[in-house]
């Protein structure tokens, strides 16, 4: 039997109201850290009030740690939808590489989000359950590009998947909370379209050839 209109109306305002929530919180997280954003703001700016977001989220500690998840949710959905299996090692993992500097290039957010419970030695990630779950797709799509790669013999090494994505992401998250140091420290600005073009080619090749080397002393002639 179908739900009553009214109910269904109230459920998909309730979500939206929800994600609005969680789209100004990120703005304000990300701008002024957790101790520096201020409910009262959040509220004001996504016209509703206090009172909802401690409904929706308890409190501000909740508030921050929904809007941690969303972010991360968000990066590993959009890595999902690149439907990386159809393409041969080389070219899947070049699209990966690709991706991951240009998504957090359109999202600053989630790098400034990541600063600031690094600051707080990730203890709102540590409390919660969604955490793990939430990000092992990520190094499942690697695990396969990887796999695949030695079994067509395009890649000679296998490195773990967390170590190519530290990698990827480090640089990735790099460009957007250290720009402005390093353009006062050598006059460049690294957030541009040029520079981000350079960095996506030079980490492409400089990965696809760590790959194609085979692992120390590997395919080398015995010496006597």
């Amino acid at each position: 039997m179908p739900e009553p209109r009214a109910t269904a109306a109230g459920r998909r305002n309730a979500a939206r109201t929800r994600e609005d929530l969680l789209t100004v919180a990120a703005d304000e997280f990300a701008a002024r850290g957790f101790f520096g954003a201020r409910v009262d703001e959040i509220a004001s700016r996504s016209l509703t009030t206090k009172r909802m977001i401690y409904y929706y989220f308890t409190d501000k500690r909740g508030l921050y740690t929904a809007v941690l998840e969303k972010a991360y949710a968000d990066i590993r959905e959009a890595e999902q939808a690149l439907d990386l299996s159809a393409l041969a090692p080389p070219q899947a993992l070049q699209s990966l590489i690709r991706h991951t500097l240009e998504y957090h290039e359109a999202h600053p957010n989630l790098a400034k989000l990541v600063a600031t419970e690094n600051r707080l030695c990730a203890q709102n990630l540590k409390a919660t359950h969604r955490q793990s779950a939430l990000n092992q797709p990520i190094i499942r799509l690697i695990d396969d590009i990887l796999d695949r790669g030695l079994a067509t013999g395009d890649f000679r090494r296998r490195p773990s998947a967390l170590e190519l994505h530290l990698m990827m992401s480090g640089l990735a998250v790099f460009r957007i909370t250290n720009a402005p140091t390093v353009e006062a420290s050598f006059d460049i600005d690294i957030r541009t379209r040029e520079h981000l073009d350079e960095l996506v080619a030079t980490v492409q090749s400089m990965m696809l050839a760590w790959l194609r080397t085979p692992e120390d002393g590997a395919g080398q002639a015995p010496t006597s």
